[in-house]
């Protein structure tokens, strides 16, 4: 078996512009990821995909049961590719999502998905804490526009702060053409 696994965070319907949180670019960036999981898969490497649950049922989007939540057909998981299912920003936390990377001997990981500011910077940043070898594919990801004291920052300047945070020290950043062609 490989030594790497993709790992595919929340690519989900509510993330879509018709869903309750929709982020710009998912769609560009879901074709992406898309690409992403299939080298992988011709390159035989583990895709694991990680969706995200809120608990709190108050919470605007990724309720349980609902569609929103759902991983979106684009990204689809296939046979028995691995599902985790997740309550926080960071991949890892109260998931087995480490052990089982571990037991698959897995010693890099490439990751996709949204938000580039809050899961994936979390998920890259937890992936390198914990020894693994790190690869965004950073037009894989999508964000949105945030606030912060009054300020609207625009996606392409969160999602630029943020990969440039991680290029600096716990990720190869890389572009999907580059990725799909190594």
């Amino acid at each position: 078996m490989s030594k790497r696994a993709i790992i595919v965070v929340d690519l989900q319907n509510d993330y879509w512009p018709s869903g309750k949180f929709s982020l710009d670019g998912i769609e560009e960036a879901a074709a992406n990821a898309a690409r992403v999981i299939k080298s992988a898969r011709d390159s035989r490497d583990e895709v694991i995909h990680v969706r995200h649950e809120f608990t709190d049922p108050t919470m605007p989007f990724f309720n349980p049961g609902t569609n929103g939540v759902e991983i979106n057909p684009v990204v689809q998981p296939i046979g028995d590719e691995t599902i985790i299912t997740k309550n926080y920003p960071n991949s890892f936390k109260e998931t087995g999502l480490k052990q089982h990377l571990v037991e698959q001997g897995v010693a890099e990981v490439v990751i996709v998905g949204a938000m580039s500011h809050m899961c994936i910077a979390a998920t890259a940043r937890a992936a390198s804490d914990f020894g693994f070898k790190t690869v965004v594919v950073h037009d894989a990801c999508a964000t949105r526009d945030v606030e912060f004291n009054g300020a609207t920052v625009p996606a392409a300047d969160v999602h630029t702060a943020n990969m440039s945070a991680l290029a600096f020290a716990y990720a190869d950043v890389v572009a999907t053409d580059e990725y799909v062609s190594r």
